[in-house]
């Protein structure tokens, strides 16, 4: 009740000020097309005048520079050791979308020390009015990893497929973040759908059992029709946006990104990316 408290006078304080939209992003299993996904979303928000902040949270295997055909020079493992600024490590990705690269090299978040954490965050909050959108594209499953960038977020979707494995794993993490952390509310993605109704329908039976089981709120956000141009885009290292505006892939995307910027961020105690820093900072997972 205290900490409760205190961050209803945290956001009273400062409910006047611009907040950057914090939003993680994360699945049940690999393969469903996740960071795809992150990087179109981005552009598509990006082309409705939003400026855009992509954190790649998958650390150690992280490939949103992969995906787009970039070679950053410098990476979080840089920034951490002090080596360079965070201007230095941004990376201009395509649209005028911002990244800032993981690195292979470097440990997770969740287990740095709390002066990486402060010198990492102190480095990261001077990007608080630069932005309007932080995505956080985080790793696949249920690690502790996982776990602390959603948690952390002010928002939470989660990516899945029809498939039956992604259906049960995409449950099975929700589950865990009610029960460990109790997050009650998210939003869900379909990819790779024959058609809107299959979308709808895959839906249906996650709602359903969250609802039923977990009385936990699920958001249907949109689905993305299965379509070849994705794989012609992840070949050639680019977004299927850029090259293939007209795609059916590339006008869901445009659809999810009108609906989330239509919907208010959600209600309730989590704040943008100040309060995002300020768990960072403190939580551990």
């Amino acid at each position: 009740m205290d900490q409760a408290v205190t961050l209803r006078r945290f956001a009273e304080e400062n409910q006047e000020v611009p907040v950057t939209r914090v939003i993680s992003v994360s699945s049940g299993k690999g393969g469903v097309g996740k960071t795809n996904s992150v990087i179109n979303l981005a552009i598509a928000f990006s082309r409705m005048g939003k400026k855009v902040l992509l954190l790649d949270a998958d650390l150690g295997l992280g490939n949103l520079d992969v995906l787009l055909g970039l070679a950053p020079r410098y990476n979080m493992g840089h920034l951490l050791r002090g080596e360079k600024s965070i201007g230095e490590v941004l990376v201009d990705g395509p649209e005028g979308i911002s990244i800032l690269p993981a690195s292979s090299g470097v440990q997770e978040l969740t287990s740095l020390s709390a002066e990486e954490r402060l010198a990492l965050a102190s480095h990261l909050e001077e990007l608080e009015e630069a932005f309007d959108i932080m995505i956080i594209d985080t790793g696949a499953g249920i690690s502790s990893n996982v776990l602390f960038f959603n948690v952390a977020a002010q928002e939470i979707m989660v990516v899945v497929t029809p498939e039956p494995t992604s259906i049960t794993d995409a449950y099975a993490l929700m589950k865990v973040l009610l029960h460990k952390h109790g997050e009650r509310r998210f939003k869900l993605l379909v990819n790779e759908v024959k058609n809107r109704k299959e979308g709808i329908e895959v839906y249906r039976k996650i709602s359903l059992a969250a609802e039923r089981f977990l009385s936990i709120s699920v958001e249907y956000v949109g689905c993305v029709l299965l379509d070849e141009n994705v794989h012609r885009s992840v070949i050639r290292q680019k977004a299927v946006m850029e090259l293939y505006p007209e795609s059916k892939a590339s006008q869901c995307y445009q659809d999810i990104a009108k609906e989330l910027c239509a919907s208010p961020a959600q209600d309730g105690l989590k704040g943008g990316m100040q309060f995002f820093w300020k768990q960072f900072l403190t939580r551990n997972i």
